[in-house]
């Protein structure tokens, strides 16, 4: 009889928690505790036990009886107020199912943006956005690229009728950070740049763009990629395979690109859209500043040195998460977006 006692037990208070509501509560009384419930028949079993085994499990019986009772006491006053609360309006159900439309979150360029400035402000480096709309001296003239120069064909672009320039990177932002600097400067630009694309699953017509920019004395090549390396290690949480190769850029002198192995492929598929089956995807142009530069800017180019990178933090964000074509962050695709 103990265990018939024990079994009650567990499973009227399993009932108890599953009641809702004052009539669901009422039922369950009927159920365990009424004249005819499951307690008053378990202790009609009494009468076929010697004296001994009556008066123990008579005890256990009454303590049941109680515990149920103040149990059921406890569960119908919870009950009352919420219902109480529901009439006034006050009271929802936390468990109850039902549709809670989804939340906007930050569009995956700007989570990474944001990882990304967090990392080289622990390098040191301060942050400064760059302008979207400059004049052609700046985008241009400043940066050791004259009018007729064969580089500006690199950077075929979009003008205004007042004869200003969508920038077409965020070096446009140099001159203007030199003249003031009082070294050491150590500074990343970031912002938004437009070019005249013929668009493919790595090339944009708008792209986002860090640039980074360090002036002091006795800079060298060799400071350059150990600050680059530094960044892509924390970036990317993972081991890459990185690649350094000889490139022009007006201005700087010598000029060189960081690439890096695709993700997508894996460097195995010749076939490969995203890295043209090469098995690198090229992340910066990077280099010295050149001379002609530090000159413009007013710098004593015998005393300082400096190195600049521009970086597309697209194909930063491709590379960190596998995404084989790059319009897939400006085409607005939710199912995409969701995903970050």
């Amino acid at each position: 009889m103990a265990e018939a006692i024990a079994a009650l037990q567990e499973e009227a208070l399993k009932a108890l928690a599953r009641a809702q509501d004052l009539n669901q509560l009422q039922l369950w009384h009927q159920v365990y505790l009424g004249k005819k419930g499951a307690l008053k028949k378990i202790s009609r079993r009494l009468r076929n036990l010697d004296p001994e085994q009556r008066r123990e499990q008579g005890i256990k019986l009454n303590n049941l009886k109680q515990k149920l009772e103040q149990a059921y006491e406890k569960k119908e006053a919870e009950l009352k107020k919420r219902e109480k609360r529901r009439a006034s309006g006050e009271w929802f159900d936390l468990t109850a199912p039902g549709y809670w439309p989804r939340q906007g979150h930050l569009h995956p360029l700007t989570q990474m943006r944001q990882y990304a400035e967090d990392i080289f402000l622990r390098m040191g480096f301060e942050i400064h956005e760059a302008r979207e709309v400059d004049d052609d001296f700046h985008n241009f003239g400043a940066l050791n690229i004259p009018p007729q120069h064969p580089a500006r064909d690199l950077w075929d672009t979009f003008w205004t009728e007042q004869g200003l320039v969508l920038v077409t990177h965020t070096s446009s932002m140099q001159h203007r950070l030199l003249k003031q600097a009082q070294p050491p400067l150590r500074a990343v630009i970031v912002g938004r740049c437009f070019r005249h694309e013929a668009t493919d699953a790595r090339h944009e017509h708008t792209l986002y763009q860090m640039e980074g920019l360090y002036l002091d004395k006795k800079v060298t090549l060799t400071d350059l990629i150990g600050t680059f390396k530094t960044f892509l290690q924390e970036f990317f949480q993972r081991p890459v395979q990185l690649k350094i190769q000889p490139s022009y850029f007006p201005f700087v002198e010598p000029g060189i690109e960081f690439l890096v192995d695709c993700a997508i492929c894996g460097q195995k598929d010749k076939s490969c859209r995203t890295c043209g089956g090469k098995g690198w995807i090229e992340l910066a142009g990077a280099g010295l500043i050149h001379p002609q530069v530090l000159t413009q800017a007013g710098v004593d180019r015998e005393k300082y040195q400096g190195f600049a990178w521009g970086f597309g933090l697209d194909r930063l964000v491709m590379m960190k998460y596998g995404i084989e074509d790059i319009r897939h962050f400006h085409r607005g695709d939710l199912a995409f977006l969701h995903q970050f």
